[in-house]
């Protein structure tokens, strides 16, 4: 099998190798990221203090935040968890030679620059008679996101998610069939390493939850350019429809997010715990079982709709019911950790701040799932805590985790432990300032979404603001570092961290050669 490298433009616009591309989306990532967190960052500055400072008027914060969301979820964290680290090591770690639809997994990446480019469009192009962009909320209700809108400003971020989901479904049969079919002889689904197993519940999770989000943006676009009348109750439509449509995806999509993470953090916890993983068939199964009771209790995000109580009892125990597939994985990291001989490298310190920071928004989750409690905080600052704990400080965190855990093995270079142990605590130290105030905001009783506030609500923002400054730092200390390894090309051995790396990819040199496996490799 030869090794020839195909020329820089056919290498990367037209690549059907799975570590190539998986190279393409966690660039990717990091480019939404930035764009994603240039908004967040200038609406923390606005929120500064009261009063109206940088934005003209309510409508360009409101857009400013409704990208923010649907940017950092669809087009940062789904691209880096599943499309970057899914694609480089799930085949390495099954001992597959590539992907099973290598061109697919190629159209699955360039469909979302199209959907970027389309929802950066829509931020410049009239959305509603009082400006440009929309400003819906990344939720997109209506009647909001169809007579509230009448501007092409929505029209190109329909267009966009769609773009963004079929890339997504296209992944997730890709995934679905590379596990099934092109595992090495000998590595049964119950000997695939966890990152492996988080990608294949989370695949199953895109497949069965997305096509009902496109369904329900079809019907949005009918709704607002063919005449119809799905979500409009004067046509005998239903807006609250809407909203089950939309969170029968949307709750999910918080596992789809997390579930992955969940598979980086195993393996880093075993690795510098110098342990196998504690209980593994129930990682696994919990990881399951999160994925099925998923599904099932979407209209949490629901309570103040007017629904039955006895629904509304339903819904709260079946979310509680979450917490216990959720603490099995907490306590078995925290079990191997228990009694192992831990090495604190960079990895290890993300993958324990996640596990800090997860438990953080799982308790308030735990929290809100009470029906009465949650009436009272419905779309305050504190829900807005709540997830980003989840992501912002959970998924995001594996990320960083999983990065500095593999950049060696992606890159063939080492990078700064001064640079990254510095980019570490200036993004825990500024994410934590940030949205821990803000369960206080929220229980003060501070709507989210608005552009300004009262007097009583300023010290908690100040602070909140302040963070936001914090994590900028921490985010270009991020860049400085991958830059700094590229300059100086320190080259990392085939397996830096040792011998308790002991899944396939760790046999192959740093960085794999672009054809793998001529003879499959032996792991202890």
């Amino acid at each position: 099998m030869s090794d020839h490298k195909p020329k820089f433009f056919t290498r990367w616009l037209f690549s059907t190798n799975h570590k190539d591309i998986g190279t393409l989306y966690l660039v990717f990532s990091i480019l939404g990221g930035l764009i994603g967190g240039y908004l967040s960052f200038m609406m923390r500055m606005e929120l500064m203090d009261p009063g109206m400072q940088y934005f003209a008027s309510p409508h360009k914060f409101s857009m400013f935040a409704s990208m923010h969301g649907l940017l950092m979820i669809f087009f940062m964290v789904m691209p880096a968890v599943i499309g970057g680290f899914g694609n480089w090591f799930v085949p390495l770690m099954i001992g597959a030679p590539d992907m099973a639809f290598p061109r697919m997994n190629n159209l699955s990446f360039w469909l979302l620059p199209v959907a970027l480019i389309c929802l950066l469009i829509s931020m410049f192009v009239p959305g509603s008679p009082s400006g440009n962009g929309f400003a819906g909320g990344w939720v997109m209700y209506p009647p909001l996101s169809t007579s509230g809108h009448p501007g092409p400003a929505f029209d190109f971020v329909i267009i966009g998610l769609l773009a963004a989901g079929f890339s997504s479904i296209f992944g997730a049969i890709n995934f679905i069939t590379t596990i099934f079919n092109m595992r090495a002889p000998g590595m049964t689904i119950h000997k695939m390493p966890l990152l492996a197993w988080g990608v294949l519940v989370t695949s199953w999770l895109l497949l069965l939850s997305l096509p009902v989000l496109a369904a329900s943006l079809i019907m949005l676009f009918t709704d607002r350019n063919a005449g119809t009348g799905f979500f409009d109750p004067s046509m005998g439509g239903d807006p609250v429809m809407f909203q089950h449509l939309f969170w029968f995806f949307g709750h999910p999509e918080v596992y789809i997010m997390v579930l992955p993470a969940f598979g980086i953090i195993s393996h880093i916890v075993s690795t510098f715990s110098r342990k196998p993983i504690f209980g593994y068939l129930g990682m696994a199964y919990a990881m399951v079982a999160i994925g099925v009771v998923g599904f099932v209790v979407w209209a949490h995000h629901m309570f103040t709709v007017g629904m039955d109580v006895d629904l509304k009892a339903y819904f709260m125990a079946a979310t509680m019911i979450i917490a216990v597939p959720t603490g099995i994985k907490i306590f078995s990291w925290l079990a191997t950790m228990w009694g192992g001989s831990i090495r604190m490298t960079i990895p290890m310190m993300w993958a324990q701040a996640f596990i800090f920071m997860f438990v953080i928004g799982g308790v308030t989750g735990v929290h809100m799932a009470s029906a009465g409690l949650d009436t009272s905080i419905h779309d305050t600052y504190y829900i807005v805590s709540h997830f980003h704990y989840v992501l912002a400080l959970g998924a995001v965190f594996a990320m960083f985790a999983g990065f500095t855990y593999w950049f060696g093995k992606m890159s063939g270079y080492l990078y700064n432990k001064w640079l990254a142990a510095a980019h570490f605590w200036f993004f825990f130290i500024g994410v934590n300032m940030i949205f821990f105030p803000q369960h206080f905001l929220g229980l003060q009783g501070m709507p989210r979404r608005y552009v300004d506030y009262p007097a009583e609500f300023a010290f908690w923002n100040k602070v909140s603001s302040i963070g936001a400054i914090v994590t900028l730092v921490g985010v270009i200390l991020f860049l400085i570092w991958i830059i700094e390894a590229f300059w100086v090309k320190r080259k990392a051995a085939d397996n830096y961290w040792g011998e308790e790396a002991n899944t396939l990819e760790w046999t192959l040199s740093s960085p794999p050669p672009f054809h793998q496996y001529e003879v499959l490799p032996k792991i202890k």
